[in-house]
């Protein structure tokens, strides 16, 4: 073997508490982990797959029901297993925006939407973020009406973030998408941060289509997503193949042009679909999620010179905090610098902070049991005395 080659062993979940922003909603179950072990070769999902050969209608291992099973869980009438949110972004914006169409995102987008909107030739309009940065309906009304006047059309798609990723705030996306259907604008609800992490409803939302994100939210591995939608659009987006060969006059079948036939193969997809049922049962715990949140929200901001930048109390796991005043002001004078303090996480079991950073930073409690939790919050703290930011 080439030297370079060789992969070391990945060992953080097994020896620390890791709230790493974007892997707590990613990490694997024991049946997943099993799962993948068993179907771990590239195309070990297509040992009975047989007309029409596409991957939704594979019985064996149950690819089928569990494509129905996914579209239940959000409430829509179709749903794909896809590479990851991003291309469920992409599906969407190639199937419906054309050269100069402009789509509204927001101030708060991924920039994977954006780079959806980019590659169809759509020109992006972002929706401002209002104080506290919430992306609120009027702001969403205000800007179609903008757009109209400076396009000389209305948009007639949006992507918007039930929960963004870089404060963790939750949006009112029902209210929006009643503002939306005045306009008669589709919404894409970006459900990476929340699909597999809170209940959602993507009928009872409003939205058009459901993208969620596997390796984010829903215990699997990546790269995996969902992408779902209503009867109404199911034919557009989900549309089957009508190209010819010019010579041979081959046809393929009911493949899917967005999904490019098939989607996710082999460990990927049986390691989301092995999680599924974790899953589901799961969702329904998301307010103790919230409660141990604002549990080390609330630690962290009773040191001096620590604020938390996301909304509080925190309706959401992933929280945005600033240490300027606080943990930087010590990294200043520091040998280590900002890595004091990813160090001293590390020496109390704790990683997933981005190492040097004591300036704004964002953690993710999501999955933590009570004990591991209070660990964390009592560490923060336990830092900030030894830095001499907390007295007594």
């Amino acid at each position: 073997m080439t030297p370079g080659c060789q992969v070391e062993p990945r060992l953080v979940e097994e020896l620390y508490i890791n709230i790493d922003p974007i892997q707590a909603g990613g990490r694997l179950t024991g049946d997943a982990i099993k799962a993948v072990n068993a179907y771990a070769d590239g195309y070990s999902v297509c040992d009975f797959c047989t007309k029409p050969f596409r991957l939704d209608y594979i019985r064996k291992p149950g690819l089928d029901e569990f494509h129905r099973d996914l579209a239940r869980f959000v409430s829509m009438d179709a749903a794909r297993v896809v590479p990851g949110a991003r291309r469920g972004f992409q599906a969407i914006a190639r199937t419906y925006v054309e050269k100069g169409d402009p789509v509204l995102l927001t101030s708060l987008s991924h920039y994977t939407e954006f780079l959806a909107v980019e590659e169809s030739g759509g020109v992006p309009c972002e929706v401002p973020a209002r104080e506290g940065n919430i992306i609120m309906p009027d702001a969403v009304a205000d800007t179609v009406e903008e757009v109209t006047r400076v396009h000389q059309r209305a948009p007639r798609l949006m992507f918007i973030e039930h929960v963004d990723y870089s404060y963790g705030n939750v949006h009112p996306v029902k209210e929006i998408a009643r503002v939306l259907r005045q306009y008669d604008v589709m919404l894409a609800y970006n459900g990476a941060y929340t699909v597999g992490i809170m209940d959602v409803d993507g009928r009872d939302l409003g939205a058009d289509f459901v993208v969620g994100s596997g390796h984010t939210s829903m215990a699997a591995p990546a790269p995996s997503g969902i992408l779902a939608t209503t009867s109404e659009h199911q034919g557009e987006v989900f549309r089957t193949t009508r190209v010819k060969g010019d010579r041979t006059g081959r046809t393929f079948g009911i493949k899917e042009v967005e999904m490019m036939g098939c989607t996710l193969m082999g460990s990927t997809v049986i390691g989301m679909m092995a999680s599924f049922p974790h899953v589901q049962i799961r969702v329904k715990n998301f307010q103790k999620e919230c409660d141990h949140a604002n549990e080390v929200a609330l630690a962290l901001v009773s040191i001096p010179g620590t604020s938390i930048e996301s909304e509080m109390p925190r309706k959401h796991p992933l929280t945005r905090v600033n240490t300027t005043a606080s943990f930087d002001r010590i990294a200043k004078t520091h040998k280590k610098k900002g890595f004091f303090f990813t160090t001293a996480l590390k020496e109390r079991g704790i990683t997933g902070i981005i190492p040097g950073a004591t300036r704004v930073w964002k953690y993710n409690t999501f999955g933590l049991s009570d004990r591991q939790n209070s660990h964390v919050a009592t560490s923060f703290r336990d830092i900030a005395h030894e830095c001499g930011l907390l007295q007594g």
